[in-house]
C-alpha cells in the first residue's frame, strides 16, 4: 500500500533517530520552555535572542518552524489602524496649489496632512497645518477618531493663532 517493502519498513522502524532530529526535539523543548516563561507572547524573533542570550547560536526561520510544528504562535499588539478608503467613482478634489510648495511670505500658503500615532492606549490621529514658507506648524489637533472635526480643529488652531489675511491658500494633503 505504501509502496515500500516490509524489510525496509521495518529497518526504517528500528533506526536510531538522527543528530538533526534529536538536536531538533532538544531545541524545541527549549523554544517551549521560553515561549511558556513569556505567557505565550514570544515569536520567532524574540525567542532567537533569549537563545542567542544563553549562547545558542540557531536561525529564527528554524525556531519558526519548530514553533508551528508545536503549534506555537507569538502575539502581535501592533496593528494598522483603518482609514478610509477612497471612493473610486468620486471625483478627486481640485489641486488648489498646483504642486508648488513654495511661498513667498508667512500665511501665504499652508498644507495639511493627518497621520497615526500608536499608544498603549490604542491609536490616536493627528492632524497637522503647516506653514509652506517658515516651514512651522501653526495648527494641531488630536483625536482617537478620524472624523472631519479633527481636520476642522486644527485649521480653526492654525487661523486663530496666526489671523491670515484673504490671501491664504490652504491644501489638505491625503
Amino acid at each position: 500500500m505504501l509502496g515500500v517493502s516490509t524489510s525496509g519498513y521495518y529497518a526504517w522502524l528500528g533506526r536510531p533517530r538522527s543528530a538533526r532530529e534529536k538536536s531538533n526535539r532538544l531545541l524545541a523543548a527549549r523554544v517551549r520552555a521560553i515561549h511558556e516563561r513569556s505567557r505565550g507572547t514570544y515569536g520567532a524573533p524574540r525567542i532567537q535572542a533569549e537563545l542567542a542570550d544563553e549562547g545558542v547560536s540557531v536561525s529564527r526561520k528554524r525556531i519558526a518552524r519548530l514553533m508551528q510544528e508545536s503549534g506555537l504562535a507569538g502575539v502581535s499588539r501592533r496593528k494598522k489602524p483603518g482609514t478610509t478608503r477612497r471612493d473610486r467613482k468620486a471625483r478627486p478634489a481640485p489641486d488648489l496649489v498646483d504642486r508648488e510648495f513654495t511661498a513667498e511670505a508667512p500665511d501665504r500658503l499652508w498644507v495639511a496632512d493627518i497621520t497615526y500615532v500608536p499608544t498603549l492606549a490604542g491609536f490616536l490621529y493627528l492632524a497637522v497645518v503647516l506653514d509652506v514658507f517658515s516651514r512651522r506648524i501653526v495648527g494641531w489637533a488630536m483625536a482617537s477618531s478620524l472624523q472631519t472635526d479633527l481636520v476642522i480643529d486644527a485649521l480653526n488652531m492654525a487661523v486663530a493663532q496666526r489671523r491670515p489675511g484673504e490671501g491664504v491658500r490652504w491644501r489638505l494633503r491625503r
